[in-house]
């Protein structure tokens, strides 16, 4: 009978430390229902400086995630600005060669070119002159002679300097150029030794045409509102040309002298803005 007494108040025990348990997890989870979110525990993060207004209020509101968001995509835009897919075009008259013929160069071209400036990065180039020539070298018996003729040149250049302002420009680019001509060698010497005799002789009317391509690298600065000065080295190659049963061309309107690789060209350039859009500004 004692035992059976001592087990039925341990029975007790455990039934009444259940019940008291089940009373307590009960009520915990009453509160954590009813119980409203203390002040200090609802914080909003503070916005950055120098943020804008439209942002701050989605802090404000609490969404403070999608305002983070928004507020990169414009920093972002701010970084990498975006200018119109017609941003200006830029109008170039290149002329240095004319002041190194009067410095005593045998050859000149002088041509004028239209830049359209696409997002400021990618730039189609068309360039369009004239090119002419007189040589008598100190130590040949010819006069070589190239009237002024046309030529064109087609290409594109890339501005590296795209995320900057469009006032300065660093770019790389190539060139493609034909010239159709017409050139004449003359007061051309052949002395006879065995008749002791001298012959004097032209070969005129001779006509030619040529295709080359060149390698350009160049910069661009503005001096002024919307006057700029452009200076490129160009490393060129022939890759046909007109050669007659007499002669070949000594000089390529466009090109230079067809043993030449390398040229150098300084441009004026007035730039007309397409885009009525304000060009962004980088931070």
């Amino acid at each position: 009978m004692k035992h059976l007494l001592s087990y039925h108040t341990a029975l007790q025990r455990i039934v009444l430390i259940g019940l008291m348990m089940a009373t307590a997890i009960a009520v915990s989870a009453q509160e954590r229902r009813v119980t409203p979110v203390r002040p200090e525990t609802n914080t909003v993060r503070t916005p950055d400086k120098n943020l804008d207004p439209k942002y701050i209020e989605q802090y404000l509101t609490g969404d403070s995630l999608k305002a983070q968001a928004e507020a990169r995509k414009d920093s972002l835009r701010r970084v990498y600005p975006r200018y119109p897919r017609l941003t200006d075009v830029a109008l170039g008259v290149n002329f240095i060669d004319p002041l190194l013929m009067a410095l005593g160069q045998d050859y000149a071209s002088v041509d004028v070119s239209a830049t359209l400036n696409m997002w400021n990065r990618l730039q189609p180039v068309v360039e369009l002159g004239l090119g002419w020539a007189k040589s008598k070298p100190d130590d040949m018996n010819y006069t070589y002679r190239c009237k002024p003729s046309p030529y064109f040149k087609v290409g594109a250049n890339y501005n590296f300097l795209f995320k900057s302002k469009p006032q300065y420009q660093a770019y790389a680019g190539l060139r493609l150029g034909f010239s159709t001509f017409g050139y004449e060698v003359t007061d051309v010497t052949h002395h006879n030794s065995y008749w002791q005799e001298t012959a004097t002789f032209s070969i005129d009317n001779q006509r030619s045409h040529a295709l080359w391509g060149e390698l350009v690298a160049g910069l661009k600065v503005t001096l002024f509102k919307q006057v700029a000065l452009g200076w490129s080295l160009r490393y060129r190659g022939v890759f046909n040309y007109k050669k007659t049963d007499n002669s070949r061309p000594w000089y390529i309107p466009g090109y230079g002298k067809r043993s030449s690789s390398l040229g150098f060209t300084v441009t004026a350039y007035y730039t007309l803005p397409l885009s009525r859009h304000k060009w962004p500004a980088t931070d």
